[in-house]
């Protein structure tokens, strides 16, 4: 038999999949939860959201409010770091029942003595929940509503909005509804905002034909920092292996003193928890760890769950890779690349739980090192499942833990693994060129669920990918697409010095390097500033600097009528650093329009007055109205305005 609760809670918000994944905040974010809430007749409800940390002991509460057709809404700010739960309980409220009766019949010249002696009871049930001077109004209230004399003030205090509120605030909730119970996680503030630079330690010497050592990487921390960047990601540390070692341009075919690439990890000098030997010592690793952090940097690591044929697994875990007949094993592929350099991991062994043992092992003996950020190499790969454990596993121990899953694959792949845990996801924003696939992509990204648990970074390139409108391409098109990139998401990363050299030259018809570094070390010009260098200095600095663009979510497209030019408007939640972005989408010539203010979430009214100051040129425009003009070059090819009411 059903019980005799009359409330419906229904279509909870934010919750990912009915509650079965868990969503995503950084700390002293909000999470605003929509509902429906209904229940049978006419009665007055009340809602509140409760939530609470996952070491506290009490919930908090943080009173819904009633938006339109049963729709409520309510918010809470997340603390600190780990897992909150949340959930809503609603009830339907007889005392402000009572009290939205009792002004109805006012209204409409009823005589209501019965009605103030049925209050009497709302009255003494909440009593003991007052204080001192709550008490005694209410004990004048009991005594003038049984008075037939205090009539008139009877009914000036039964609807007063003093009444209303010790109502409101002390609620009785007589069968009251509670939906399930959903989790968000709250990650530190890198998880939504980070700046990402990825190098080669091998091509970080001075000199050239000499391989790289971390020790020529802390020569180059200054040089990262002064751009700007937060995260230094180094592609796999680890020796590489000496059997099916690549040669240069992927060539199955090695000469002398060909490196190989490294992400065939494992030789003779040891496996995921080894360091290459002409990179350096593990010491000379922590002290790289040690003196970026003192420049505001955090080393990422790649973590690449993957080995080469002499890997110390294959001899020491056989059962961990799939043997065929003939004794070898089939190397990975991925059609229509081919890795002969690596085996893949066999993660339907039957000794799977040593398997997944030992992959945690690797991460933990890195963070002991001082690594709290990774790079996943092919998450999607590898069993869902398995992420989960793991994430979960590390996160318990090692909250400040992040991890970026570079998974360039089928979008419901991608958002699985965020789904399961990963801090943040690797994108299609590599391929999204028009204005109108750039703001259908963000749109999708921001306003959908997505917003809740997948965490975007902007890549406009990477080792793996040399994409079309770079080949070739000029100064005003590399800094387009930094821009974009910087300004769309709150977290971003570029692959250089390739990027800020604007190196481009291609495989023939593919969206790969020519020369790439993943099978060769080279020699750069570190010392080398340009332009473009400059621009993104600059942007990194103004991202610091505004909170609008350490965030995502919050963005409105702007109407502007040209296809080559977008602009769109970002803040931040308390609306007090507001940004205007306007950007060419052409290299080659000047562009000019008419953007629209979005003058509503500005709350501004048509004819009004604001200054933009540029944050690059440092130029200030007064604008009036909804309608302002712009015009782009491509030397400058965009504007960075803050709004200044």
């Amino acid at each position: 038999m059903q019980n005799q609760k009359r409330i419906v809670i229904d279509y909870v918000s934010p919750s990912i999949n009915c509650g079965d994944f868990y969503i995503k905040r950084v700390v002293n974010e909000i999470v605003n939860v929509q509902v429906h809430i209904l229940a049978d007749g006419h009665d007055v409800l009340a809602a509140n959201v409760l939530f609470k940390h996952e070491k506290a002991k009490k919930w908090r509460e943080s009173r819904m409010h009633l938006v339109i057709n049963n729709e409520w809404q309510s918010s809470f700010q997340v603390e600190k770091q780990g897992f909150y739960t949340y959930k809503v309980e609603a009830w339907v409220d007889y005392a402000l029942n009572w009290q939205d009766g009792l002004n109805r019949k006012i209204d409409d010249n009823q005589h209501v003595n019965s009605e103030l002696l049925e209050g009497i009871d709302h009255l003494k049930a909440i009593l003991n929940n007052l204080n001192e001077d709550d008490k005694r109004y209410l004990d004048h209230l009991t005594t003038i509503f049984a008075d037939a004399n205090q009539y008139q003030e009877a009914i000036k205090e039964a609807t007063s909005k003093r009444l209303h509120s010790i109502f409101t605030n002390n609620p009785q909730k007589i069968l009251a509804n509670s939906s399930k119970e959903y989790q968000v996680y709250v990650d530190r503030k890198k998880a939504r905002f980070s700046t990402w630079y990825e190098f080669f330690p091998r091509s970080a010497s001075e000199q050239e034909g000499i391989h790289g050592t971390f020790k020529d990487c802390e020569r180059l921390l200054p040089r990262v920092a002064k751009m700007g960047f937060d995260t230094l990601y180094l592609p796999p540390i680890h020796p590489i292996g000496e059997v099916n070692r690549k040669g240069k341009n992927n060539t199955t075919t090695t000469v002398e003193g060909d490196v190989g690439s490294t992400w065939g990890i494992g030789s003779q000098h040891g496996g995921h928890k080894a360091i290459h030997p002409q990179l350096g010592t593990l010491d000379d690793f922590k002290a790289l760890i040690l003196k970026a952090k003192a420049q505001n940097i955090e080393i990422a690591m790649d973590y690449a769950l993957q080995a080469a044929p002499d890997h110390p697994w294959v001899k020491m875990h056989p059962e961990w890779f799939k043997w065929r007949p003939d004794g070898t094993v089939q190397y990975a592929e991925n059609p229509p690349k081919k890795y002969q350099d690596i085996l893949p991991i066999y993660w339907e062994s039957d000794d799977y739980k040593n398997l997944w043992k030992a992959c945690l092992d690797i991460l933990l003996y890195w963070i002991d090192c001082g690594i709290y950020v990774f790079r996943v190499d092919n998450p999607h790969t590898k069993p869902f499942y398995f992420w989960n454990w793991i994430i979960t596993q590390v996160k318990l121990k090692h909250p400040d833990v992040i991890f970026l899953a570079e998974a360039f694959t089928a979008p419901k792949v991608m958002q699985q693994l965020a789904k399961q845990g990963y801090t943040q996801s690797y994108t299609y924003f590599t391929w999204r060129n028009t204005k109108h696939e750039l703001i259908e992509y963000v749109e999708e990204l921001t306003k959908s669920e997505l917003r809740e648990y997948m965490q975007p970074n902007f890549w406009p390139n990477t080792p793996d990918i040399n994409p079309f409108h770079l080949q070739g391409a000029n100064e005003s098109r590399h800094i387009q697409r930094y821009v974009l990139a910087a300004t769309l998401s709150s977290s971003i990363g570029i692959y250089g010095p390739v990027y800020e050299y604007m190196l481009s030259d291609a495989l023939l018809g593919r969206e790969e390097y020519l020369n790439s570094e993943k099978f060769q070390y080279t020699h750069y010009d570190w010392t080398i500033e340009n332009k473009l260098i400059a621009v993104i200095s600059k942007i990194n600095h103004i991202r610091h600097e505004n909170e609008a663009l350490q965030q995502t979510n919050n963005i409105k497209f702007c109407h502007i009528e040209n296809e080559n030019l977008m602009a769109f408007y970002k803040w931040n939640n308390s609306k007090t650093n507001e940004i205007l972005i306007i950007i060419s989408l052409d290299a080659y010539n000047a562009q000019q329009g008419t953007v629209q203010l979005p003058l509503h979430d500005l709350n501004l009214q048509n004819g009004a007055h604001l200054e933009v100051h540029d944050l690059v040129t440092n130029s200030r425009y007064n604008w009036n109205g909804e309608w302002n003009f712009v015009e782009l070059h491509p030397t400058l090819p965009f504007h960075i305005f803050k709004i200044n009411k």
